[in-house]
């Protein structure tokens, strides 16, 4: 049995520390320790960001990084919003690089890959600065090998909508920080355990925003419906990515309020699809919402045809087997 993504790790990682006015020469240490005093401001107040991306092995036996420049200027903004310690972004873009080529014999082939975590926290031991920020942080770049994230097989998901509560606190919605994930999790774990969904999809005041890891596309006929970005959800690269492949094909992209009124209506036209994005998945077909105690097939029920169509100009682009037009793989 394969092991679940995200659990298997390469035995070192490249780390620095902020002291409170320079950061530390970059060291690559065991990757199976930290060691953090007890009143490091991260524990205490959440004071932590991260970012998701990949390396992808080509046939012709180089290792490519996808868009490793979007996914650092989003970690950057994400610390400058927590309070924490300005990142030097190109330490970071060479820790990130030389931890993959470090670990270039082990990224998988198609359809598995190296899942980059970079990851900045804050360290100062100080428990009293609860509306302070850290002065000192640690950044370290971890990696993990991860197989196809289908292995299990590609099935269309179950979504309950959720119009009361929201996913995270608005003005954090932008940061990837480990609490926005931790605040959602009562909610999903209630979903799972009384309707048997996959994933919540958050709609505060009945404004579509996006599930608990995963931004969401409505997909009708040549259009590509999706939330205008703003503070209050994630800014995703693998959306962004995925909003540009579909202008590339003469898609109509709209990026605009959608209304959970709307997203009912479009959802039961035959042929509409749903889909949720994200470095792990790059698109994951979704097939039912749930709403208030009743169940709505998107489209058929199943997984759409244009949604697979993007998924794989996307993946043909990662894994190599199309043009690079844009300029988003960078080469170690």
């Amino acid at each position: 049995m394969a092991a679940a993504f995200g659990t298997v790790f390469m035995p070192e990682m490249a780390i620095s520390w902020f002291d409170g006015s320079s950061w530390s020469p970059v060291e690559m240490v065991p990757s199976d320790s930290l060691t953090l005093h007890p009143g490091a401001h991260v524990l205490h107040y959440s004071s932590t960001c991260f970012e998701g991306l990949k390396a992808f092995k080509h046939e012709d036996g180089s290792v490519n990084i996808f868009r490793m420049d979007r996914n650092i200027a989003r970690l950057n903004q994400s610390s400058q919003l927590l309070g924490l310690p300005d990142l030097d972004t190109e330490q970071v873009a060479r820790m990130i690089t030389q931890t993959v080529a470090r670990f270039a014999d082990e990224v998988p082939a198609p359809p598995g890959s190296l899942y980059i975590r970079p990851t900045h926290f804050g360290t100062e031991p100080a428990i009293g600065k609860a509306a302070v920020p850290s002065t000192m942080s640690c950044f370290f770049v971890l990696v993990s090998p991860v197989g196809d994230y289908f292995a299990g097989g590609d099935k269309s998901l179950r979504l309950l909508l959720e119009d009361q509560g929201m996913r995270c606190a608005p003005h954090m919605g932008m940061i990837k920080s480990g609490g926005n994930y931790a605040s959602a999790l009562q909610p999903i774990m209630k979903a799972r355990n009384e309707v048997q969904a996959d994933q919540v999809l958050f709609c505060p005041g009945g404004d579509v925003q996006e599930t608990g890891a995963a931004n969401f596309l409505l997909i009708d006929g040549n259009e590509i419906i999706t939330k205008a970005l703003d503070e209050s959800f994630l800014h995703g690269v693998t959306r962004d990515s995925i909003l540009t492949l579909a202008k590339d094909m003469g898609m109509q992209v709209s990026e605009r309020q959608l209304t959970v009124d709307e997203l009912l209506e479009r959802a039961a036209k035959p042929g509409c699809e749903a889909a949720l994005s994200g470095t792990a998945a790059v698109l994951a077909p979704v097939g039912t919402l749930i709403y208030k105690g009743q169940e709505y097939a998107v489209g058929t029920g199943g997984i759409g045809e244009t949604t697979l169509k993007l998924r794989t100009a996307l993946n043909d682009i990662q894994w190599g087997k199309r043009a690079d037009t844009h300029g988003w793989l960078t080469r170690i």
